[in-house]
This record gives C-alpha cells, structure tokens and sequence, in this order.
C-alpha cells in the first residue's frame, strides 16, 4: 500500500500540472464514480468541458488507478470502475438458498427411509402414484439417498436407501431413532400413507445388500434411475387428469 501510495504522490500527482488538467482529472473521476453502469466515450463527453483531451485524461486515471483497489477498465468502447481482479474473493459471499422439498419428494423419502432397501415400483405401490424420475433427482442431488443395489426380480430393479447425510440432517443418531406409526399420525403425517396392518417396517440402512439384492454395476449411471421403458418425465407431471385411470396418476407438487 505504502508504494502504491508513493506512486500516486510522486508520479501521477506531477503529472496532473498544469491546475486545469487536475481539475478536468478530478471531473472525470467523479463522473466515472457516480456511474451507475459504464459509459461510453461520447456518453462521458457530454459531461466534460469542451476542448479536453479526453482519450489523454482515460488513460491517465487508468494508469493512476491500476495498482490500486479500484481499476478503471475498458470494456468495448465503455468505461468503468471494477474491483481488481486479485482482490474479489474479498467481496465474495456464499449464500444458501434453501428449497422446500414437494410433497411428493417428502412422501418419496419417507418411504425409502422406512422401507429401505425400497425399489421405485415399491414406493409407487406405497404412495398410490407414479414417483417422477424429478423427485428421484432431488433426493440424489441433496444426498439424502443413495442407490444400494438391484432386487433379484425381472428387471433387477434398482434399489434405494437413506444416507449419513440424511440422519445429519435431520438430527438422528441411527436409522432406528425415526418417528414410530404413533407419532406419525399424531403429527397427522401417515394418512396419505398407505401403511397395510398399520405396522410400520423396521428401517435398515446397513451398507451390507439384502439378500434379495444384487450389487451395482462398476459403470451404473448415478443418476439413471429411470427403467427400461420407462418414459416418465424428469418433473411432477401437473397433468393429472389427463392420464387413463387404468394407469397411475403422475405426482403432483403441491
């Protein structure tokens, strides 16, 4: 900082002399300051006396500026004041955006993690209707399940389980430490749920296959979780009632 201040006094406040030059200097600055988006050549002339060298007075203030915080760019022919390119990770904020889970997702995840290891059909047959290849994704993507194997029935269906991520998240020490059926319907949660003899499976997120499990294979695609002729679109279908009623509904986002 010390030389860069040494810079700005020694080198570019002389150049600045004669006292009309400084002013038209200080003039520029100030319109490029107060900018509220870059201007272009002409834009700042209108605004500068008559008569300045303006191309001259440009580069000048950028030279004075280049070692500084604050750089004077061009950019085509418009200029403005920008952050110096070494020093943006100081202005840089994460910021988390959080997303509500659909219904369909929240249903969708409940199940897996009670009914785990759970294939897509058998989520189906708990819910009463078709699960999105969607809401699949956006359980992946915040990795709160994972793709344990495929079931030993026709079409080695994949299987599905709950994650580590999944117990942080929801402040749970183990699988065993979810809500049981009373709970569920006292928060009036398990209604929508078809829960045959109202028992509630054991959940198990053991790591170990089940024995009606076969492992994945090394090159399975993460994120095809999408069967063989399946056609079901990525998002919650919101065309309900356009499917026959021999067929299940598609899940709807509410």
């Amino acid at each position: 900082m010390a030389e860069a201040a040494a810079a700005w006094d020694e080198s570019n406040v002389r150049s600045l002399a004669p006292e009309d030059h400084r002013q038209h200097l200080r003039m520029l600055e100030a319109i490029l300051f107060a900018a509220a988006e870059p201007l272009s050549r002409d834009e700042i002339a209108l605004r500068m006396p008559k008569g300045v060298d303006l191309d001259t007075l440009l580069h000048e203030l950028q030279s004075a500026y280049a070692g500084r915080g604050v750089n004077l760019r061009r950019r085509d022919d418009r200029w403005a004041f920008r952050t110096a390119d070494d020093l943006a990770f100081v202005l840089r904020r994460d910021v988390v955006q959080e997303k509500k889970l659909s219904r369909a997702a929240v249903e969708t995840l409940a199940i897996i993690a009670y009914h785990q290891p759970v294939t897509r059909a058998e989520i189906e047959e708990v819910r009463g209707v078709a699960v999105s290849r969607g809401t699949l994704d956006v359980l992946l993507e915040a990795g709160w399940i994972r793709l344990r194997g495929r079931r030993r029935t026709p079409g080695r269906p994949v299987t599905f389980g709950t994650t580590p991520a999944f117990l942080d998240h929801f402040g749970l020490e183990s699988i065993g430490d979810l809500p049981g059926l009373t709970d569920l319907k006292a928060a009036g949660l398990i209604e929508s749920l078809a829960v045959p003899g109202d028992e509630l499976p054991t959940p198990n997120d053991s790591h170990e296959l089940a024995e009606d499990e076969d492992p994945l294979e090394p090159d399975f695609d993460e994120y095809g979780v999408t069967e063989p002729g399946d056609d079901t679109e990525a998002d919650d279908s919101e065309q309900a009632d356009e499917i026959p009623e021999t067929e299940p509904e598609e899940d709807r986002d509410d």
